[in-house]
């Protein structure tokens, strides 16, 4: 705001988040049965927006069974102790970013 006394104007900032990219994708995974699998995925920026993690088109969620990390600009999911009923597609969302292994 500024005022002269007789007159005042206002303005306002406005601020959009820049949007972020992803600069390291996921790849590919292979293990054995009873192990763990580490799905690591690293974006440009740390962002405000909601990142979702997929097991073929099931939203995964940090439970006893896998474990999702933010660490900054890394994104890692870890599944523990995969069976073969885990084999299949991991993608990792946010915005309108995506990435898949």
């Amino acid at each position: 705001t500024c005022d002269t006394g007789d007159q005042q104007t206002t303005a306002a900032v406005h601020l959009k988040e820049p949007a972020a990219t992803i600069v390291e994708r996921l790849k590919d995974v292979a293990t054995h049965e009873g192990e763990d699998a580490v799905f690591e995925c690293r974006l440009s920026q740390e962002t405000a927006q909601d990142a979702q993690w997929f097991l073929g088109d099931v939203p995964l969620q940090s439970n006893e069974m896998n474990e999702i990390r933010v660490q900054g600009t890394r994104h890692s999911l870890i599944l523990r102790k995969v069976t073969l009923e885990d084999c299949g597609s991991v993608s990792f969302k946010v915005g309108q970013l995506s990435s898949a292994a």
